[in-house]
Protein backbone atom coordinates (compact mmCIF):
# COMPACT_ATOMS: atom_id res chain seq x y z
CA UNK A 1 0.00 0.00 0.00
CA UNK A 2 1.47 3.36 -0.98
CA UNK A 3 2.17 5.71 1.89
CA UNK A 4 1.20 9.34 1.27
CA UNK A 5 3.81 11.85 2.39
CA UNK A 6 1.69 14.77 3.60
CA UNK A 7 4.66 17.13 3.28
CA UNK A 8 4.56 16.53 -0.49
CA UNK A 9 0.76 16.69 -0.98
CA UNK A 10 -0.77 19.42 -3.12
CA UNK A 11 -1.94 22.24 -0.84
CA UNK A 12 -5.01 24.12 -2.01
CA UNK A 13 -5.81 27.55 -0.65
CA UNK A 14 -8.05 30.25 -1.95
CA UNK A 15 -11.45 29.54 -3.42
CA UNK A 16 -13.33 29.04 -6.67
CA UNK A 17 -16.17 31.13 -5.22
CA UNK A 18 -16.93 34.32 -7.13
CA UNK A 19 -16.42 37.67 -5.39
CA UNK A 20 -17.28 38.62 -2.74
CA UNK A 21 -17.71 35.04 -1.47
CA UNK A 22 -14.10 34.07 -2.23
CA UNK A 23 -12.96 36.20 0.74
CA UNK A 24 -15.42 34.36 2.99
CA UNK A 25 -13.10 31.36 3.32
CA UNK A 26 -9.85 33.21 4.08
CA UNK A 27 -7.78 31.11 6.47
CA UNK A 28 -8.88 27.78 5.00
CA UNK A 29 -6.57 25.45 3.11
CA UNK A 30 -6.55 21.73 2.37
CA UNK A 31 -4.09 18.95 1.70
CA UNK A 32 -5.29 16.96 -1.31
CA UNK A 33 -4.59 13.48 0.08
CA UNK A 34 -6.69 11.54 -2.41
CA UNK A 35 -5.13 13.38 -5.34
CA UNK A 36 -1.65 12.63 -3.97
CA UNK A 37 -2.61 8.94 -3.80
CA UNK A 38 -3.99 8.90 -7.34
CA UNK A 39 -7.59 8.27 -6.29
CA UNK A 40 -10.29 8.94 -8.89
CA UNK A 41 -13.58 7.63 -7.43
CA UNK A 42 -13.67 9.75 -4.30
CA UNK A 43 -11.87 12.74 -2.83
CA UNK A 44 -10.05 12.79 0.48
CA UNK A 45 -8.82 16.11 1.81
CA UNK A 46 -7.42 17.29 5.12
CA UNK A 47 -8.99 20.71 5.65
CA UNK A 48 -7.04 23.17 7.80
CA UNK A 49 -8.92 26.04 9.45
CA UNK A 50 -7.02 28.85 11.10
CA UNK A 51 -8.69 30.54 14.10
CA UNK A 52 -11.78 32.38 12.87
CA UNK A 53 -11.80 30.63 9.47
CA UNK A 54 -14.80 29.03 7.75
CA UNK A 55 -14.63 25.91 5.59
CA UNK A 56 -17.13 27.09 3.00
CA UNK A 57 -20.39 28.86 2.51
CA UNK A 58 -23.13 26.76 4.09
CA UNK A 59 -24.02 24.30 1.31
CA UNK A 60 -25.50 20.94 0.34
CA UNK A 61 -24.81 18.59 -2.57
CA UNK A 62 -27.31 17.13 -5.04
CA UNK A 63 -25.20 14.11 -6.09
CA UNK A 64 -22.26 13.68 -3.73
CA UNK A 65 -22.07 12.20 -0.23
CA UNK A 66 -19.59 13.67 2.26
CA UNK A 67 -18.05 12.26 5.43
CA UNK A 68 -16.10 14.41 7.90
CA UNK A 69 -13.92 13.51 10.89
CA UNK A 70 -12.27 16.16 13.05
CA UNK A 71 -8.63 15.19 13.52
CA UNK A 72 -7.24 18.15 15.47
CA UNK A 73 -8.67 20.95 17.59
CA UNK A 74 -12.32 21.87 17.52
CA UNK A 75 -14.70 23.49 15.10
CA UNK A 76 -18.40 24.20 14.97
CA UNK A 77 -20.63 22.40 12.49
CA UNK A 78 -23.31 24.88 11.39
CA UNK A 79 -26.58 23.51 9.98
CA UNK A 80 -30.24 24.56 9.89
CA UNK A 81 -30.59 23.60 13.58
CA UNK A 82 -27.69 25.83 14.64
CA UNK A 83 -24.14 25.05 15.71
CA UNK A 84 -22.62 21.90 17.20
CA UNK A 85 -19.05 21.88 18.53
CA UNK A 86 -17.01 18.98 17.17
CA UNK A 87 -13.67 17.84 18.57
CA UNK A 88 -10.97 15.39 17.49
CA UNK A 89 -12.58 12.03 16.78
CA UNK A 90 -16.08 13.41 16.17
CA UNK A 91 -17.64 12.50 12.82
CA UNK A 92 -20.49 13.76 10.63
CA UNK A 93 -22.02 12.51 7.39
CA UNK A 94 -23.92 14.42 4.74
CA UNK A 95 -26.02 12.39 2.31
CA UNK A 96 -26.47 13.63 -1.24
CA UNK A 97 -29.78 15.42 -1.67
CA UNK A 98 -30.21 16.36 2.01
CA UNK A 99 -31.08 20.08 1.79
CA UNK A 100 -29.75 20.86 5.29
CA UNK A 101 -26.71 22.94 4.37
CA UNK A 102 -23.50 22.61 6.37
CA UNK A 103 -20.22 24.41 7.01
CA UNK A 104 -17.48 24.31 9.64
CA UNK A 105 -16.26 27.37 11.55
CA UNK A 106 -13.20 27.54 13.80
CA UNK A 107 -14.23 29.68 16.78
CA UNK A 108 -11.19 28.57 18.81
CA UNK A 109 -7.78 30.18 19.26
CA UNK A 110 -5.94 27.23 17.68
CA UNK A 111 -5.75 25.61 14.27
CA UNK A 112 -8.42 22.96 13.58
CA UNK A 113 -8.23 20.14 11.05
CA UNK A 114 -10.75 17.71 9.66
CA UNK A 115 -10.67 14.93 7.09
CA UNK A 116 -13.38 15.17 4.45
CA UNK A 117 -14.11 12.24 2.14
CA UNK A 118 -16.60 12.66 -0.67
CA UNK A 119 -17.80 10.91 -3.78
CA UNK A 120 -16.95 12.26 -7.23
CA UNK A 121 -20.20 12.18 -9.15
CA UNK A 122 -20.04 12.60 -12.96
CA UNK A 123 -21.93 15.89 -12.53
CA UNK A 124 -22.59 17.88 -9.41
CA UNK A 125 -24.70 20.76 -8.23
CA UNK A 126 -24.22 22.41 -4.85
CA UNK A 127 -26.63 24.93 -3.43
CA UNK A 128 -25.71 27.56 -0.89
CA UNK A 129 -28.23 27.81 1.91
CA UNK A 130 -27.74 31.41 3.02
CA UNK A 131 -27.08 33.20 -0.28
CA UNK A 132 -28.75 33.14 -3.71
CA UNK A 133 -26.07 30.98 -5.34
CA UNK A 134 -25.64 27.54 -6.90
CA UNK A 135 -22.69 25.93 -8.65
CA UNK A 136 -22.66 23.26 -11.36
CA UNK A 137 -19.40 21.44 -11.98
CA UNK A 138 -17.68 18.32 -13.14
CA UNK A 139 -15.30 16.78 -10.56
CA UNK A 140 -11.75 18.08 -10.80
CA UNK A 141 -12.66 20.79 -13.29
CA UNK A 142 -12.16 24.02 -11.35
CA UNK A 143 -12.37 26.05 -14.55
CA UNK A 144 -15.59 24.23 -15.44
CA UNK A 145 -17.49 25.60 -12.45
CA UNK A 146 -20.58 27.58 -13.41
CA UNK A 147 -22.04 29.82 -10.72
CA UNK A 148 -25.63 31.02 -11.05
CA UNK A 149 -28.50 32.37 -9.01
CA UNK A 150 -31.12 29.83 -7.90
CA UNK A 151 -33.34 30.90 -10.84
CA UNK A 152 -30.61 29.74 -13.28
CA UNK A 153 -29.40 33.20 -14.33
CA UNK A 154 -25.60 33.48 -14.57
CA UNK A 155 -24.08 34.94 -11.41
CA UNK A 156 -23.14 38.62 -11.74
CA UNK A 157 -22.69 39.64 -8.10
CA UNK A 158 -24.79 39.61 -4.94
CA UNK A 159 -28.43 40.58 -5.35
Amino acid sequence: MPIIDQTKCPLKSGSIYPAPYDAYVAGRSSLRLGEAGGLTQFGANLVILQPGAKSSLRHWHHNEDEFVMVTQGECTLVQDEGGTVMRAGDCAAFKAGDRNGHQFVNHSDAEARFLVVGTKAPTERAEYSDVDLVVDLAPGEKSGARFAYRDGTDYAGPR
